[in-house]
């Protein structure tokens, strides 16, 4: 996540290998809702029996959502006050929970007091926004209740989330949104089961799975404390390690950052069938595996689970940051994304814990990278590289925040690789200039993140610090060294960029262009490729170096 040299098509090399390729494999459609029995046939948890058909009371008489009774779902007709008369809150503001709670991410608009009336209307943005604060938190509340069966639970709280976009902006935001999407929710998972042809044995198994405190548990709209555990425990479970890399961000992206699959699918430019297949595969993989909706247990599965869900994010950013395909060179709702989890572990992440100060590097260097956006290309789109970058556009807000995470991590637990390239990252945003660089520390911090992590990119950035310190001699033999010792890397466009700089550098025009371009051939981004060629043409103007 380092800054490369001008020639290698984008901002920095990347530490760790980006890849999130569309699956080859054909897709099937999502499964469509299923109706089931009527609601009078429902089972009473603890019975294995099913329960006796019951009339149904009139819709009057059905309990509204907040108050002590299960909400009822959306489809019940429900009479709305005469215009001008709709209660809620002063000002069109929902009320905000009690201080030291934190039902979801930052920026979630949390329920307020309970009652039958609407809290009030908001527009499709703002009801749009409220529903991605809360799906993370609905998901954890019933993978409590159901921690066995999180395939249903997610399909349940996305069809609660899709019913709420359609009702709310119409009827008003409900008291209590959390307990309106609980309820429903509950209502769509357990219509699924019963209209399996297996239904008997399905309701049995649920039954079971059911812990015997949650059958005597308060509501399920109730707040919890535990929320913040939910919440955390719904990530590791997304980046389990039974699953792919790509299956862990796409997973992540849909059911704790409230992504539809079809918004998923755009970011990484396969079709919405396909990604709903992936989704389908991760999610039949955790319940293969026995994961269990749980926390690991303290010492060193904790720290290899939490290495696995920073991975994640990171992924994320840098596939927004600089996209691997495509005709624009970022994607800023990707990278956007990763910030707002990223911030919201390191809130959920308790400030005593031995990680918290590798979450906050992480945090920084999604920051200070991300400062960078508004200079990275021009008003044509063409990629802008550091060396020629308006340093004024860059977001100075970000780097002073960005800044000060580096400062409050370091001192704090051991030592890890997003510190360090957080570090990195905020030397160059302190240098008001290209020449006042501190390339001396960089090239120390490289030393000092190559040892931590021996990584191919991290070895190929450190040899573009290498040459600002020693010269461009010295780093193409290291880069020669780095090629000879891995194959993958010996044709990959960025190391070939990296190589094609350095000669550049020393004069020799005809090997930069030559390998401009074998870059640009290699590279699926656009942007990228229009900026080596356009540095390979260049070359054939300039002299050759004279000889000896």
């Amino acid at each position: 996540m380092t800054e490369p040299p001008a020639s290698s098509g984008a901002d920095g090399p990347r530490d760790t290998p980006r890849a999130v390729r569309p699956d080859n494999q054909p897709a099937s459609p999502p499964d469509s809702p299923r109706a089931g029995p009527p609601d009078s046939q429902l089972p009473r948890p603890g019975n294995s029996q099913p329960a006796s058909p019951r009339a149904n009371p009139p819709d009057s008489q059905l309990p509204r959502p907040g108050n002590s009774q299960p909400a009822s779902p959306p489809d019940s007709p429900r009479a709305n006050p005469p215009d001008g008369q709709l209660p809620g809150p002063p000002d069109g503001q929902l009320p905000g929970p009690p201080d030291g709670q934190l039902p979801g991410p930052p920026g979630s608009g949390p329920s307020g007091p309970r009652g039958g009336r609407p809290a009030g209307r908001l527009d499709g943005q703002a009801v749009e926004d409220l529903l991605r604060a809360l799906a993370p938190p609905v998901l954890g509340g019933l993978l409590r209740r159901y921690p066995t069966q999180f395939d249903l639970c997610e399909d349940a709280v996305q069809e609660a989330l899709l019913a709420a976009a359609t009702d709310w902006p119409v009827d008003g935001v409900p008291d209590n949104p959390r307990g309106w999407l609980v309820a429903v929710a509950t209502r769509r998972m357990i219509d699924a089961i019963r209209s399996e042809a297996a239904r008997r044995r399905r309701e049995e198994g649920l039954v079971v799975a059911t812990p015997a405190s949650e059958l005597v548990a308060g509501a399920a709209d109730a707040e919890r404390a535990a929320d913040r555990d939910d919440s955390l425990r719904l990530l590791f479970l997304c980046c389990h390690p039974a699953l792919s890399a790509p299956s862990q961000v796409a997973l992540t992206l849909r059911a704790v950052g409230g992504l539809t699959t079809a918004q998923v699918a755009a970011a990484f430019f396969v079709p919405e069938a396909t990604m709903a297949q992936r989704i389908s595969r991760a999610k039949q993989a955790v319940r293969t595996a026995g994961a269990e909706f749980r926390l690991p247990a303290a010492g060193a599965e904790y720290d290899e689970r939490l290495r696995a869900v920073l991975h994640v994010l990171y992924l994320i950013f840098n596939e927004g940051y600089t996209a691997t395909t495509g005709t624009d060179l970022t994607r800023p709702d990707l990278s956007d994304e990763a910030v707002r989890l990223t911030r919201w572990l390191a809130r959920l992440l308790p400030d005593d814990a031995g990680a918290h100060s590798e979450v906050l590097g992480l945090l920084a260097l999604m920051l200070l990278t991300d400062a960078r956006r508004p200079a990275r290309t021009g008003a044509d789109g063409r990629l802008v590289p550091l060396t020629e970058q308006d340093r004024s556009r860059w977001d100075q807000e970000l780097i002073a925040e960005g800044i000060a995470l580096v400062e409050r991590a370091l001192p704090v637990g051991p030592v890890g690789v997003y510190q360090v390239q957080a570090a990195i990252a905020a030397v160059h945003a302190e240098a008001r200039e290209v020449a006042s660089t501190d390339w001396p520390q960089i090239l120390g911090l490289y030393d000092v993140l190559v040892r931590l992590a021996p990584n191919p990119m991290a070895a190929l950035s450190r040899a573009v610090a290498l040459a600002q310190v020693t010269g461009p001699a010295a780093a193409l033999a290291a880069v020669d060294e780095l090629a000879g010792a891995d194959r993958r890397m010996a044709t990959h466009h960025r190391l070939l960029a990296v190589r094609a700089h350095l000669h550049e550098m020393a004069g020799d025009h005809a090997a930069a262009g030559a390998g401009f371009r074998a870059a640009a051939d290699r590279t699926a981004s656009e942007p990228e490729r229009r900026y080596l060629l356009e540095k390979a043409a260049r070359q054939a103007s300039r002299p050759r170096p004279a000889k000896p």
